[in-house]
C-alpha cells in the first residue's frame, strides 16, 4: 500500500502530529508539507494534515483535498480549542464534506495545539460582548493549548493511524 502523508501547518503543530504520525508508517511513505502538491493519484491512502481556521480545514488544505478523487483518507487536525468540544466536532464535520463524497474516509484524528499569538493578540483587543472576546474562560483555554501537541496527542495520532493501516 503506497501512503501518502500530506500536511498543512501555520505555526508548526500539524507539522509535529505529521512526523509524528510518519513514524509508524510502512517503510516507503511519503511526507511532504501541502504546498509540494505531491500528486494524489500515484497513493492508495493519502493521510490529510490540517490546522483549523474559522471552524474548517485552513485554505490551503481544503484547495489540496478537493483535487482528491476516488482515495482512502485519514484526516487529522489542529486546533485552539479542546478536541471533544462541539466546536471540533463541527470543524472536523465540515472538513470531511470536502472530500467524502468522492472519497472514502478511513479514519480521523483531531488534538488541541498552540494557538498563534497575533490571534491572541486580537482577541485581547475585543469588546467584552463579542464571542470572541478574551475571557478567563477563554484564557484558560489558550494556555492548555499551549501546551499542545504533546507527547501524549502524538501517541494517540500514532495510534489512531496505525490501527488504520493495519485494518485495511
Amino acid at each position: 500500500m503506497k501512503i501518502l502523508l500530506i500536511y498543512s501547518s501555520k505555526t508548526g503543530n500539524t507539522k509535529k502530529v505529521a512526523e509524528g504520525i510518519y513514524k509508524i508508517l510502512p517503510e516507503g511513505s511519503v511526507l511532504a508539507p501541502v504546498e509540494d502538491n505531491v500528486n494524489p493519484e500515484e497513493f492508495d491512502l493519502i493521510i490529510i494534515g490540517f490546522w483549523v481556521d474559522k471552524g474548517i480545514a485552513d485554505e490551503k488544505a481544503r484547495k489540496y483535498m478537493k483535487n482528491i478523487k476516488g482515495k482512502k483518507i485519514g484526516l487529522f487536525g489542529t486546533l485552539g480549542a479542546y478536541p471533544d468540544s462541539e466546536h471540533a466536532k463541527k470543524s472536523m464535520r465540515r472538513t470531511k464534506e470536502i472530500v467524502e463524497y468522492e472519497n472514502e474516509i478511513v479514519g480521523e484524528f483531531l488534538c488541541q495545539g498552540k494557538i498563534d499569538s497575533k490571534l491572541t493578540k486580537n482577541f485581547e483587543k475585543l469588546p467584552p460582548n463579542h464571542p470572541h472576546a478574551m475571557t478567563e474562560e477563554t484564557r484558560k483555554r489558550h494556555e492548555e493549548a499551549s501546551k499542545h501537541p504533546n507527547e501524549d496527542d502524538i501517541e494517540k495520532a500514532q495510534s489512531v493511524f496505525k490501527d488504520l493501516i493495519y485494518s485495511l
